[in-house]
């Protein structure tokens, strides 16, 4: 007769202890019976807003409840264990039944922590922790109107951008002077707040609620300043508390802030019960994350086969990404004191913060914070953990290169093998190298599958492509770069499959080609690849798609958005300068010529834009595709028409060239210009694409860009004809648009370009691949299909329905403020 092991719970730790158990020779000597309190098996709930935006339950599970079974494990869903009898080793359930064990586990886990606020049993009240919770959420929607969250780390923000989606303006109610005041400073915080309310979110901070208001269901909120806030939907995300009270009520040791106490070997002070995950207290404190947690799973694992393991804690870096913005911790982050270096970087105007925290010396780096860009993260932190030696500027760790340098002169092939590259799973960068050596794991999805790295949180999968790409580099060998876990291809090759097979859609490519239910790095690839194969409507692919091309507008500040009507060329009637001006003044929108000569119409409500572009489109004016990765601009000086120096008609050549690839939709967005002499009016080298005249005829630049890092374009060919430049951009975008990476520029898909110039050159002029005349049959059937997608949406009424802010009501958003500037509006500025 084997012994039995009770494990009660069965969330994501205690999945964990079950997995380790299964691969251990504990599975030899022990019975293994688990007790989860809800319906299903065990889920990844790092992920819970998935299945609030329509991830189905089953593609959440860890693992199926066939897995149990296999693995000889007896799985108790729906049962809740509601007493435990230490002398006779029993455990008794709400089914009043009782079991016997050997070794009891506790994984009771955490439950959402709810602050004793008066009214907070009011209908309409909600917290955010488990499946159920969603659905209740979901069910309340349609009778609300306003939203609110108490919370303002990270699953308050997940709550609040998931409610705004579902149509109902929303507040986050944060206790603290900032957000997220666990992983960041006041500056960093306030570039997140900023960026939170670019979504339309409102952000109160310093709020202490004092009651629920509300007859029966909630009405609103009253702080204890006197203030109040209408809400009729209330999620509650402020913290955890772990659960206790089972161990509690068998007289077992619980700390007096909450938590089941136990030693750096996980047991208790009784011999035959143990405890793990997130309802203990170890080394005086909670430990909230995944990875900590299967730490002391696997800990346990490791006693109960005799050995003398400890957890001693562990590193609480962290990496998220908050409604589309990078947010990420690591080592001492918050640290302030005199003996302490700090280099900071902040770009307001485009929502960058990073700091870095040195020693007093300067030679090590104790921690740092990173808003919006967090690229980085992943060594700064193992700088951090193995405790590297700095370079001379670890500045240039935040600034990127400067003089032609290597980038601070530390990569991942500096890693020590020890170094820890998933902490959720404990795999070390030598256990990687060595499945990719041993194990022929030459792809991001067979290292996850070797090693298990990178299938917890997934913070460490960038790493993994890094360790790949230096190792098969190191090796002089190839690297084939997959998109993500979804689907085991690179960007060509799904490219090719969508083409040759004519799938028209993502979930026609996931079942013939992925598995799951797809992600937030390869649902924008596939839609623009879809939208770059097909040139279909954008529109019909909008739940895959970022907010820009869900609303074929450029998102503004306070929510608002923007219009921009195709002018090709910058040549414009005074019959259609006419028609922007009355529709500017008729919607009271903000106006502005651009520097790709055009005019930017400011401030509209989404339930605005159908109307607006129907008025434009009835005057004959296009979707300027300002929103979207496709051409935005031909910009053109006015050339040999007016200009004395002017020797050729650059004007013409521009319209023609900005019509033949208008809704070209490609890797990144595209522009381009045309000058008519080599005054460059036009700045055509400082686009994807410049043309030139001389007195031969037009040279062709490509791979130029303005921006951040600017860059000149390359001369591609000489003194050639109109015709021959038409059908070299016709090879040149074609080839671009297969090969390059996903929002890569021109500029960087030239750099990466093995043979770079040298060989652009000779596949696109000299056709030495001799797919010359393919790209160039590519291209005609691409343009081909062309359809101005604002006309589409304004002639279909159910696409229309798609612009409205509240998903169950016509109602507009009152909440929306501006104020006067120069005789024109601009957003207000929240307090």
């Amino acid at each position: 007769m084997k012994k039995k092991i009770v494990l009660i719970g069965n969330g994501m730790t205690g999945y964990k202890f079950c997995e380790k158990f299964a691969g251990s020779p504990l599975s030899e000597v022990y019975e293994l019976v688990v007790f989860g309190e809800e319906r299903h098996p065990a889920y990844d709930r790092v992920h819970l807003t998935s299945y609030y935006t329509g991830t189905i339950p089953a593609e959440l599970f860890l693992a199926p409840a066939a897995w149990y079974q296999e693995n000889q494990i007896e799985l108790l869903t729906n049962e809740k264990v509601i007493a435990i009898d230490r002398d006779a080793k029993t455990v008794t359930s709400e089914k009043d039944k009782s079991y016997s064990y050997d070794i009891l586990v506790l994984a009771t886990g955490s439950s959402a922590f709810v602050p004793p606020i008066k009214g907070i049993e009011k209908q309409g009240v909600f917290v955010y922790r488990t499946f159920d919770d969603i659905d209740n959420i979901k069910q309340y929607i349609p009778q609300s109107k306003k939203a609110a969250v108490i919370g303002g780390g990270l699953l308050g923000l997940e709550a609040a951008k998931a409610l705004l989606d579902d149509g109902l303006p929303t507040s986050i109610v944060e206790f603290a002077s900032r957000l997220m005041p666990r992983q960041l400073d006041l500056q960093g915080a306030s570039i997140l707040k900023s960026k939170l309310e670019g979504f339309k979110l409102e952000v109160l901070l310093n709020k202490s609620t004092e009651k629920i208001m509300g007859n029966g269901s909630i009405q609103g909120l009253k702080f204890t300043d006197g203030s109040e806030l209408d809400a009729d939907l209330l999620v509650i995300s402020a913290g955890i508390r772990p659960r206790d009270e089972l161990a509690q009520h068998s007289g077992l040791e619980v700390h007096p802030r909450g938590g089941i106490v136990v030693n750096s070997k996980m047991e208790t002070a009784d011999p035959s019960i143990f405890a793990i995950g997130e309802c203990v207290v170890v080394h005086n404190m909670v430990w909230g994350l995944v990875a900590p947690c299967y730490e002391m799973a696997e800990t346990l694992i490791k006693n109960l086969q005799g050995g003398t393991s400890e957890f001693l804690g562990f590193d609480l870096s962290s990496k998220l990404k908050l409604i589309g913005t990078d947010v990420a911790s690591f080592g001492d982050a918050l640290i302030e004191s005199d003996k302490i270096k700090t280099i900071v970087y902040e770009n307001k105007a485009r929502g960058i913060y990073k700091r870095l925290n040195l020693s007093e010396d300067g030679k090590y780096l104790l921690g740092g914070i990173l808003v919006g860009e967090a690229e980085e993260y992943n060594l700064l932190k193992q700088v951090v953990n193995n405790k590297m030696a700095l370079p001379a500027n670890p500045e240039d760790f935040i600034l990127g290169a400067r003089g032609g340098e290597g980038a601070a002169g530390i990569s991942v092939g500096d890693l020590p093998d020890t170094a820890n590259v998933c902490s959720c799973e404990n795999i070390s960068k030598g256990d990687i190298l060595t499945a990719i050596e041993n194990e022929g794991a030459e792809a991001v999805p067979l290292i996850k599958k070797c090693t298990k790295a990178g299938t917890g949180c997934g913070g460490c999968v960038p790493m993994l492509d890094d360790l790949l790409t230096c190792y098969m580099k190191a090796q002089g060998r190839e690297v084939r770069k997959t998109i993500c876990e979804h689907f085991s291809y690179t960007r060509q090759e799904l490219y090719d499959l969508i083409k040759v097979n004519e799938i028209k859609s993502f979930g026609g490519l996931l079942r013939a080609y992925g598995s799951g239910s797809g992600c937030e790095t390869c649902k924008p690839v596939v839609a623009s690849l879809l939208a770059s194969i097909w040139n279909d409507v954008i529109v019909k692919h909008d739940t895959i798609q970022d907010t820009n091309d869900r609303f074929l507008a450029n998102i503004q500040q306070r929510g608002v958005y923007s219009v921009v009507p195709r002018i090709p060329g910058g040549e414009i009637t005074p019959e259609k300068l006419i028609v922007i001006g009355s529709v500017a003044k008729k919607y009271d929108l903000y106006t502005k010529i651009t520097g790709g000569q055009r005019i930017d119409l400011f401030g509209a409500r989404v339930d605005q834009l159908p109307d607006i572009w129907e008025e434009l489109i009835d005057a004959g004016f296009e979707s300027g595709h300002a929103y979207g990765k496709a051409l935005r601009t031909v910009k053109s000086c006015v050339g040999s028409t007016w200009c004395r120096f002017g020797m050729h008609d650059s004007v013409s050549f521009a319209i023609e060239v900005e019509n033949r690839y208008k809704g070209l939709r490609s890797p990144h967005k595209l522009k381009g210009g045309v000058s008519g002499c080599v005054r460059e009016c036009a700045e055509a080298r400082g686009k994807d694409f410049g043309i030139i005249a001389t007195e031969k005829g037009w040279n062709l630049f490509v791979c130029g860009n303005g921006g951040a890092n600017p860059r000149h374009a390359d001369l591609l060919a000489s003194d050639i004809d109109k015709e021959t430049v038409v059908k070299y951009l016709d090879r040149f975008l074609m080839f671009y648009i297969k090969t390059a990476e996903p929002l890569t520029r021109t500029s960087k898909w030239l750099a990466s370009l093995e043979g770079g110039l040298g060989y652009l050159k000779d596949v696109i002029v000299k056709d030495s691949l001799g797919i010359g005349e393919k790209l160039e049959t590519e291209m005609a059937e691409l343009i081909s299909h062309y359809q101005c997608e604002w006309t589409t949406v304004v002639r279909n009424p159910e696409m229309r329905k798609k612009f409205r802010h509240f998903v169950n009501s016509d109602k507009t958003d009152d909440t929306i403020k501006f104020v006067s500037m120069r005789n024109q509006k601009i957003p207000a500025k929240t307090v």
